[in-house]
């Protein structure tokens, strides 16, 4: 394949780590629902957080789907950015 694809692939997960590590701040701050980057952000991410959410129970109130998240991202665009 060409390399491009997989410079794309390693662009495209840093991008969702930023918007999850963003999303993170937002629910302890707030800002809103009707905020239109709070809706951006939740339409971007949730169909990745979603599927972790089932398999990572809640700590008491912490969540932790978003740092497994950031974790797995992390490691694919490692693995992206090497091909």
């Amino acid at each position: 394949m060409n390399l491009d694809f997989f410079r794309f692939l390693a662009f495209l997960c840093e991008v969702l780590t930023m918007a999850v590590f963003i999303r993170s701040i937002f629910s302890w701050v707030s800002p809103g629902q009707t905020n239109m980057l709070t809706i951006f952000l939740f339409r971007v991410t949730e169909p990745f957080l979603a599927p972790l959410r089932r398999i990572i129970p809640r700590i008491g109130m912490f969540d932790l789907s978003p740092l497994a998240a950031i974790i797995i991202l992390q490691i694919l665009s490692f693995f992206f950015s090497r091909l």
